[in-house]
Parts: C-alpha cells; sequence; structure tokens
C-alpha cells in the first residue's frame, strides 16, 4: 500500500521579521535602562531652624592639629590646644570626651572632629588620626565606634 504524498504546500513560517522587532525591543530596553548609582553617606551639617524648648549642643569643639616637619613626618599632635603624645592618647582623649553612651541622640553622635594637618603632613598620618578619633577593635575583635563626623580645616597658607 502506498501513500500518496499531498500536493498542499509546507508552510514556512518567515522568522525574519519576528528577530527584527525582538531586536528592536531589546535595544529600546537598553537604551532607556537607567543605572542608578549609589550614593555616598555624608553627614551634612545643616543649620537648624527656630525651636522652643530644645537645649543646644553642649559639647565642647574636637580640634585636632597635627604638625609636620620639612620632611613630611609627624611632628607633634595638639588636640583642643593640648600636646597628645601619640595616637593612642589621642584615642583615649576621645573616649574619655564621648564615653560609653551610643545609640540614637547619644554623644557619639552628635561629637565631630575638626583635623587641621600641615599640607606637607604624610597621608600615613592623616590616615591614623581618623582611625583614632573614628574607633577602634577592642579585645574580644569587636569594633567599637567613636566619632562619625570628621572633616577637614580649610588648608592653611
Amino acid at each position: 500500500m502506498k501513500f500518496k504524498k499531498s500536493a498542499e504546500p509546507k508552510l514556512e513560517l518567515n522568522m525574519t521579521p519576528m528577530i527584527d522587532i525582538v531586536f528592536q525591543l531589546l535595544t529600546f530596553f537598553v537604551f532607556s535602562l537607567k543605572i542608578v548609582s549609589n550614593e555616598g553617606d555624608f553627614g551634612i551639617k545643616m543649620p537648624l531652624g527656630v525651636s522652643q524648648g530644645v537645649a543646644e549642643n553642649l559639647l565642647p569643639p574636637i580640634k585636632v592639629r597635627m604638625l609636620s616637619n620639612s620632611d613630611g613626618k609627624l611632628a607633634g599632635i595638639r588636640m583642643n590646644d593640648r600636646a597628645i603624645s601619640s595616637f593612642d592618647a589621642l584615642r583615649l582623649e576621645v573616649i574619655g570626651i564621648v564615653g560609653n553612651d551610643s545609640g540614637p541622640g547619644s554623644v557619639r553622635n552628635e561629637a565631630e572632629v575638626e583635623l587641621d594637618c600641615d599640607p606637607n603632613l604624610n597621608y600615613e598620618h592623616v590616615i591614623e588620626a581618623i582611625s583614632s578619633v573614628s574607633g577602634y577593635v577592642d579585645n574580644n575583635k569587636n569594633i567599637i565606634k567613636l566619632i562619625e563626623k570628621i572633616k577637614f580645616a580649610p588648608p592653611r597658607a
């Protein structure tokens, strides 16, 4: 028994227009995609409006002055016009000011350090100062944050 082949032509789908539309849609979505960059977390100090019944911040300003000699080595550290012997002593002074209070509205969140560095001071000393005032690692390997608001004084002439 023989089967006859049908005389009807085979239907072939033309894929070219479909592929063109897919590429056009892909191109549209690629060009309309907006990549959002992560923004930094900056502590901006804005002027406060007039409010009643709010006590002003009673923290003394913390100003750290770092002096250098002609070759960029650290010549001295001064905190609020007092000589400090080392970065460890600077950390202990900061701990004495901010204490153990932490959390929202604490002294640690409100305190601000201003670093005033000599222009030719080596960068490594600036990083050591930032590390000393911002926190430390205790004996149990826990990170203890001290002061997070650190600013630099305008450069000296």
